[in-house]
């Protein structure tokens, strides 16, 4: 599926965060939601993304905005995750089905052929959005770096 592109409607969810409670995107309606897709929880990159992230969000919150991070790892992956670094936002996870592919994060576009070392794959393509308070995507930057995600976020909310 391809990324969604911006004026499109965000489809909605409703997944476990990393304390268990059921998150949904319609849950943030009437404000901006920072929405960001991510490899694997507790690995380098993503554990970059997710600490600029959190490092941003008192102004993010300050904007109006909430932040949201999709992963297919399972809660207690992520709850892992969220404990190590203190993160304040909801991590959720979507875990593949019987289809190997997880629902809300190729919904997205997210899901798709990656390459390392040679090796063909499919994984979460490093993804971010930034969702109106309306659920339509305002803006969209497929293959994100992990240092650039807060940055263009906070530029995009007119930080």
């Amino acid at each position: 599926m391809p990324l969604l592109a911006a004026g499109t409607t965000a489809p909605n969810f409703t997944l476990p965060d990393q304390a268990g409670k059921e998150i949904s995107l319609h849950g943030f309606a009437g404000g901006p939601v920072v929405l960001y897709f991510y490899p694997k929880a507790d690995t380098p990159g993503c554990t970059t993304q997710a600490c600029g992230l959190s490092e941003a969000l008192p102004l993010m919150n300050k904007l109006g905005a909430a932040v949201i991070g999709i992963s297919p790892d399972g809660t207690k992956a992520i709850a892992k995750f969220a404990a190590k670094f203190n993160f304040r936002f909801p991590l959720v996870g979507d875990e593949p089905g019987t289809s190997g592919t997880p629902r809300i994060i190729d919904s997205y576009g997210c899901w798709g052929e990656k390459s390392m070392y040679g090796r063909k794959y499919f994984g979460v393509i490093r993804s971010a959005f930034l969702i109106d308070e309306k659920g339509k995507v305002e803006q969209a930057w497929p293959k994100i770096s992990p240092k650039d995600t807060p940055i263009k976020l906070l530029k995009a909310l007119g930080a």
